[in-house]
């Protein structure tokens, strides 16, 4: 692992998507990061990442990253939950990444639109806007939906609406009531 001291989960993380690339699991970092990428300034101490993998893949997963040294947690949901699980990863100086896996509504070509972004030299797969949008709208925490309004004013015209109801859509009703609530706010 290249960190070398806390306050480093971005360092965490490249070391993380690497694995996931040789794998061959289908990513897409979300959560902060994504938000910096999307015009959305906020601190955040770990990193998150959503996956296209299933739970025995993220069990396979889990012991490669402890084999490597991480702290592992995995956390599988119920029926009710909307993530069905999250393999936690911690190195030794409490930087974290968090991995996704199943999120009720995520369509699955959100990781053919995820963007490729520039992050210490490295290529990171980004979830997209319209998919970040929709996916914090579905959150609904007041924080959430702050970062929902303010990807969709810094994109202005860029957004891509259609797109984004038919994803809010998928997410069930409420999501996408809220998303209609905010288009009629805003500009």
């Amino acid at each position: 692992m290249t960190t070398k001291g806390p306050g480093e989960s971005g360092l965490l993380l490249i070391d993380v998507v690497a694995v996931l690339t040789e794998a061959r699991v289908s990513y897409a970092v979300i959560g902060a990061m994504a938000a910096a990428v999307h015009g959305v300034v906020r601190a955040s101490v770990d990193a998150d990442v959503i996956l296209a993998a299933d739970l025995p893949h993220l069990r396979r997963l889990a012991q490669q990253f402890a084999n490597a040294g991480l702290e592992t947690q995995l956390r599988e949901g119920d029926a009710a939950d909307p993530i069905s699980a999250v393999l936690a990863l911690k190195d030794t100086y409490d930087n974290r990444v968090d991995l996704l896996a199943g999120l009720r509504g995520l369509e699955p070509a959100a990781f053919s639109r995820a963007i490729t972004v520039t992050f210490q030299e490295t290529a990171l797969r980004v979830i997209g806007l319209e998919d970040f949008i929709a996916m914090k709208l579905f959150a609904g925490s007041p924080i959430d939906r702050l970062d929902a309004r303010t990807a969709i004013q810094v994109a202005g015209a860029a957004l891509d609406r259609l797109l984004l109801r038919r994803l809010a859509e998928r997410y069930g009703p409420a999501t996408r009531q809220a998303l209609d609530a905010m288009l009629t706010e805003l500009p």
